[in-house]
């Protein structure tokens, strides 16, 4: 069972990535599973429902979020018709939504993937190490495979996550900060980890906004108007595979792609990807 998770979408020159190269990359990876934070897909600040149709076409099959999944207003009755787009299950109750959903792969093989977001420099919400076990209990018995999209700010919260998950869940990915770290490992129990799988988008800005708007917010402590960047777009993610019975993960690979990288694998024959 291969599983690949693609970090934090950003804008359309995020979109754009996920448009042009997913196939390719999902061919080349032979990857049974896509999941996507998309909480910054609109215009680099939530999501709306044209924007999550639209990856779902593109082969995303479960969209995760965070702290911006609202920013968008229209999106809120999104979540009663669309389940696989879900939000924080650490949310307090009466959040439009739910934080779990169990996808099923081509062959058959149940995924549960569940969201939950940190507390530390964050909106003070639930605790996420106690909903996390709720949402992975609610899965049921007989699904071995759980995907855990952590979207915190401090990485000790996401490395504790890591650490209390494991051998309890396939992955735990972190999310949130756009700066994708090299700390992936496959953790003592068979949980793989990274503190944070990064942004799909433009990098040559600041985590994705035009940089002239955040230096001079910096400089001068006034309001700024942000716009998403648009240079230098890479695709960030990591493929994580496992053990289909017992739900372990194997290894973990980072990924971390140019637009040129993605064009030359969509430029490959079929048969050689």
């Amino acid at each position: 069972m291969r599983l690949l998770f693609i970090g934090d979408i950003v804008g359309r020159p995020g979109r754009e990535l996920v448009r042009r190269g997913l196939e390719a990359l999902v061919a080349h990876h032979r990857i049974d599973l896509v999941v996507a934070n998309v909480e910054n897909a609109a215009a680099g600040f939530g999501i709306t429902p044209d924007v999550a149709d639209d990856l779902l076409s593109y082969g995303i099959h479960v969209m995760t979020g965070g702290n911006h999944t609202w920013d968008k207003k229209e999106i809120l009755p999104y979540f009663a018709d669309q389940p696989r787009l879900i939000r924080p299950a650490n949310m307090p109750p009466g959040a439009p939504g739910r934080g779990s959903y169990v996808a099923r792969t081509a062959s058959g093989a149940s995924v549960a993937v569940v969201n939950v977001m940190g507390r530390v420099f964050m909106t003070a919400i639930d605790d996420p190490f106690r909903i996390v076990l709720d949402e992975i209990a609610a899965a049921g018995p007989d699904v071995r495979l759980v995907l855990v999209d952590f979207h915190a700010e401090a990485t000790s919260e996401k490395v504790a996550m890591g650490w209390y998950l494991d051998g309890r869940v396939t992955a735990v990915v972190g999310t949130h900060t756009h700066v994708q770290t090299a700390d992936e490992r496959v953790l003592p129990r068979g949980t793989a980890y990274i503190t944070d799988a990064g942004m799909t988008g433009p990098h040559d800005s600041v985590i994705g906004v035009e940089r002239s708007a955040i230096l001079q917010r910096f400089l001068t402590g006034l309001p700024q108007r942000f716009e998403t960047a648009s240079e230098n777009p890479r695709l960030h993610g990591v493929v994580v595979t496992a053990d289909e019975a017992t739900g372990r993960a194997t290894t973990i690979e980072r990924l971390s792609l140019s637009a040129q990288e993605i064009e030359a694998l969509v430029a490959q024959p079929a048969r050689t990807r």
